[in-house]
């Protein structure tokens, strides 16, 4: 085999798109690529074409990737051909061990960066076409070693030469070779090797050096893998952790092969290492955000829930329609949040897309104006649902609820905080309402999320006036500041008092009225540590009903502090079931969104029947 000819790459997936998109990718290597939809076909491309590399994906209709796998190295002529695994799903450990002992080389997970699958696939395709060299080289000397010397010698420089070749692109894919002498300790190394444990080459032969360079924990490992090998079953695999000289701690994959001597005592160990670091790091920042997406939608459909059984109307229809405003307005400040990565929410939009509706025959009947301003994305949703409220009201009671009404809102930034000025004019003579509505409770809960927020109604004749002042720096920063908090309100010395810390105002607002209508008297709901650190502080309290996750601040400080008074704790949370610290660990866990039901039960199993129940049962 010449080194230009071209070596074949059977490609195997059941969907076209990604056969081509891996026909793009690897077009540059110039081999030829063979495409199957299937492991039938794939296996009768085998049975009559020399192929040096296999790209399967693991998951396939007729038999999966692991499936196929083993069926190509149960035939002796596959043996050492190389297998590729590509996974769009998370590997497990346990998977990547099925995989290898399928015979799989390497994996490569979805989505496919490019430039690494074409190093992965190169270092193969030359691996195998310089097997294939060595293998002809080797037939043609053994016909001419007694009368071609010098051929000898020309060819073992070409071995050489080859094997320097080998290193290279094993260094090039983050992998390296090395062999250990057992009795003398003695290791050698190729270059690839020396930059995965961050030496160099001079270095390789100080053994307690290389020794010191496995983590701790994992020391044994090698040793204890070579020991148990036998003439039989000469190889191992073995995952583990390299800490280099500067610090720096790598992740690595090894294979290897254990030579016996002729009384079958272990005698040296060859073998490749894999630095797998990237693979494990993008495997734990993928699993941190599934974590992260389904404790933000978890919340989100607490919020919706919140909405759903808070709204009070005359009817059915104006229920659906408050209903579907809010969450509209929800909607749409999580389209903003999602567009940015999470990273903020322009008010403009937010403004503009509120006061669509308002805005016909070419008319402007609300007007918003400001500066160009990012809301940071816990803002963002209490923004989002207070321009809706007020614009809700005025539509059915203020200035927009007449033909020649008119709202004007003004937005800036004041010393840190979000200023808005609502103001209505045009419309039907305004007087301050007897009751707070719905939607005056959702925007007082909403805005007093942090130190210094202030939301102001004037009912003036001509048309409400709103200004609101919100904080525009984090809960936690707000919290360290030294604006006073609001004073706690007295209670009554015998009633049933629980604490209810909850970040997400509507969700507070629904769980603080579950609770009174059990008969218990709420304090809070509190929005943050500090809040909940000082009610614990001067207050009794009976019980608490906390929400592990405080805007990213655990909420185990406040739970301490309850436990230490002997206080009983319900937890709430929109991440899995595991998320409890050592010792609440065994203390009530209700995943959000929570059923009233839930809530209660839980109550009753570390405070007994509710006041409520009590009287019912004593009546």
């Amino acid at each position: 085999m010449n080194t230009g000819d071209k070596l074949n790459i059977l490609l195997v997936d059941d969907q076209p798109g990604k056969l081509l998109s891996y026909e793009v990718m690897l077009a540059e290597l110039g081999e030829t690529l063979i495409k199957t939809s299937s492991a039938k076909e794939a296996l009768e491309v085998l049975l009559r074409t020399d192929v040096a590399v296999i790209l399967i994906d693991v998951c396939m209709p007729e038999f999966d990737g692991f499936e196929l796998a083993r069926m190509i190295r149960d035939h002796p002529r596959f043996q050492s051909t190389a297998i590729i695994f590509i996974s769009a799903v998370h590997i497990s450990e346990a998977d990547s061990l099925r995989g290898y002992s399928a015979g799989a080389v390497d994996y490569v997970p979805v989505p496919v960066v490019p430039e690494v699958l074409r190093a992965k696939v190169k270092i193969f395709t030359e691996l195998h076409r310089k097997t294939r060299m060595l293998e002809e080289l080797n037939r043609d000397l053994e016909s001419r070693v007694r009368e071609r010397t010098a051929a000898l010698e020309a060819s073992a420089a070409r071995l050489l030469e080859s094997e320097r070749g080998r290193s290279l692109a094993l260094a090039a894919g983050n992998m390296g070779s090395w062999e250990y002498a057992i009795a003398e300790r003695r290791w050698s190394l190729d270059d690839g090797q020396c930059r995965i444990f961050g030496i160099d080459a001079m270095e390789q032969s100080d053994a307690d050096l290389i020794d010191s360079l496995f983590h701790k924990e994992d020391r044994g490992k090698l040793s204890r893998a070579w020991s148990v090998a036998t003439p039989e079953n000469p190889t191992f695999q073995s995952e583990l952790r390299i800490v280099q000289p500067g610090g720096q701690t790598r992740w690595c994959m090894i294979v290897a092969a254990v030579t016996f001597d002729a009384d079958d005592a272990a005698h040296r160990v060859s073998g490749v290492t894999i630095d797998v670091t990237d693979r494990r790091e993008a495997e734990r920042q993928q699993l941190l955000l599934a974590r992260e997406v389904d404790h933000r939608a978890r919340n989100a459909l607490a919020v919706v829930q919140a909405i759903v059984r808070l709204g009070r109307s005359k009817s059915v229809e104006e229920y659906i329609a408050a209903v579907e405003g809010r969450v509209r307005a929800l909607s749409l400040s999580h389209d903003l949040l999602s567009q940015s990565r999470w990273q903020g929410a322009d008010i403009g939009r937010l403004v503009a897309e509120e006061f669509a509706p308002y805005q016909v025959d070419g008319g402007q009947r609300a007007v918003g104006l400001g500066p160009s301003i990012i809301l940071p994305a816990d803002r963002a949703q209490s923004v989002a649902l207070v321009i809706h409220e007020l614009a809700t009201n005025a539509a059915k009671y203020g200035a927009l609820s007449a033909a020649a009404g008119r709202v004007d809102l003004r937005w800036d930034i004041r010393d840190g905080f979000l200023v808005l000025d609502w103001m209505e004019t045009g419309g039907p003579v305004v007087a301050a309402p007897s009751a707070k509505g719905l939607g005056t409770r959702i925007i007082e809960s909403t805005v007093q999320q942090h130190k210094g927020d202030k939301a102001e109604f004037e009912w003036r004749p001509e048309g409400l006036r709103f200004h609101v002042s919100l904080s525009l720096v984090s809960r936690q920063e707000s919290a360290a500041t030294g604006t006073a908090a609001e004073p706690t309100k007295p209670v009554e010395p015998q009633a049933h008092h629980i604490l209810v810390v909850e970040d997400e105002p509507l969700v507070g607002m629904w769980t603080s009225e579950v609770l009174a209508e059990l008969g218990y008297k709420v304090l809070g709901p509190c929005l943050d540590v500090a809040r909940a650190t000082k009610i614990i502080e001067e207050t009794r309290i009976d019980g608490a009903v906390l929400d592990v996750n405080l805007a990213g601040e655990p909420v185990f400080a406040v739970a301490n502090l309850l436990a230490a008074r002997n206080v009983p704790l319900v937890f709430l949370t929109g991440y899995e079931k595991t998320v409890l610290e050592k010792p609440f660990d065994a203390a009530p866990l209700l995943q959000k969104p929570i059923a009233a039901d839930d809530l209660e039960r839980a109550l009753e199993s570390v405070l007994g029947p509710s006041p409520e129940r009590r009287r019912l049962l004593e009546g």
